[in-house]
């Protein structure tokens, strides 16, 4: 099987899970009671925390451990309309945002807040000219992402972390795609909230962190006991901190080497495909993308039948995001892009990762081209 998928999940890396496994068993107790094993588990729980605030170059009090990047957004998102319900009830966003923030922000638009969704252009990039205008003075948050996790492309977040810190707003950035494909480095960057997850940097599924700046204010969802500097209660997952923690490290260490193999390899994916296939429109931002990610819409075709054919090869890719996997509507991004509904129904979205090599590439570059002819031949669209 050659996987191609890894903005959708990524198998947890060895060295990562060789470190949560003690934590299993043989110190498997609750970091909060008081007996000296469970001591030596919450200090290797605060060594974790200490971990992730230095690579992402924040304090340890910052960062707070949630079960993944939903939770994290629907905290900082929710947390913070009712922590600040009595300052304005107006929240923006993005059109292209991840259905973890696009759905919270539904939802409190039933509990009778106010959401503007920005456009963005035909390369994913958010009209921030757009966002400024939408501020009001009831405008309490502002959340944009970092990285799109459809087509790659990176937001200005630090252009928009300073108009919110003009007007006094929190700003939140899920940046779940972000960790580990593009330096983050919050001194520099003074975005107020910050989402990341797991298993979306070859570390354990069900666990992720929001960053919440000293300072910033909001209320907790999940009410029970005094965890997590008493902002989200429950016992802490202590294997999956540990690993989470190392996964982040080793993102981060072996970020611009990773980077350099990857670009070179969607490259060569990239222009091999466009000189193979007639009719394909690659979306997002040419340059301002992340190095993994290649999005595209191939004409006359439906993407979820090339998938079919793909996995039949033994490739996994994706139409998307996982999360609306099965879904029969195009993909929101690309529609907010401009593109058409008959186009984006035939989008394709190749992610890499650690373990693909040129070879992969190789395999795609001689299977889609055939399996795109022969859908090509059986379209009455063409």
């Amino acid at each position: 099987m050659m996987y191609l998928d890894h903005n959708s999940t990524t198998k947890i890396d060895k060295r990562v899970l060789s470190r949560m496994m003690p934590y299993f068993r043989e110190n498997f107790t609750n970091p909060s009671s008081i007996y000296r094993i469970a001591q030596e588990a919450r200090e290797v729980l605060e060594d974790a925390r200490e971990t992730v605030a230095n690579c992402l170059k924040c304090g340890p009090k910052e960062i707070y451990f949630t079960s993944g990047g939903t939770e994290s957004n629907n905290l900082a998102i929710k947390g913070t309309a009712w922590r600040r319900r009595r300052e304005g009830n107006h929240i923006i966003t993005s059109r292209i945002e991840h259905h973890a923030v696009l759905n919270p922000c539904r939802w409190l638009e039933g509990m009778g807040f106010r959401v503007s969704y920005i456009p963005v252009d035909s390369t994913g990039i958010v009209h921030v000219d757009a966002l400024r205008k939408a501020i009001t003075p009831q405008t309490i948050l502002i959340s944009i992402m970092w990285v799109n996790n459809e087509i790659g492309t990176i937001q200005p977040i630090k252009e928009i972390a300073e108009i919110a810190r003009e007007k006094g707003i929190y700003f939140h950035t899920d940046a779940v795609q972000a960790i580990g494909k593009i330096p983050v480095n919050l001194k520099e960057i003074r975005v107020d909230m910050l989402s990341l997850s797991g298993h979306k940097i070859y570390g354990p599924k069900g666990i992720g962190v929001l960053f919440v700046r000293e300072g910033t204010h909001i209320e907790s969802l999940i009410h029970g006991g005094s965890h997590e500097m008493s902002l989200r209660a429950g016992t802490e997952n202590v294997p999956e901190i540990i690993g989470l923690s190392e996964a982040v490290k080793i993102a981060t260490t072996e970020l611009g080497e990773e980077n350099r193999r990857l670009s070179i390899l969607r490259d060569k994916l990239e222009t091999g495909l466009q000189e193979r296939i007639p009719d394909i429109i690659i979306n997002g931002h040419r340059e301002k993308r992340v190095s993994n990610t290649l999005s595209l819409c191939i004409r006359y075709v439906e993407g979820e039948s090339v998938l079919l054919h793909l996995d039949l090869n033994e490739i996994c890719a994706s139409s998307g995001s996982a999360c609306t996997s099965g879904s029969t509507k195009p993909s929101h991004v690309l529609l907010a892009m401009g593109i058409e509904p008959e186009i984006a129904y035939g989008s394709l979205r190749f992610s890499l990762g650690r373990k693909n090599t040129e070879e992969d590439i190789d395999k795609v570059l001689d299977i889609l081209p055939r399996i795109v002819e022969k859908l090509r031949s059986m379209s009455p669209y063409k």
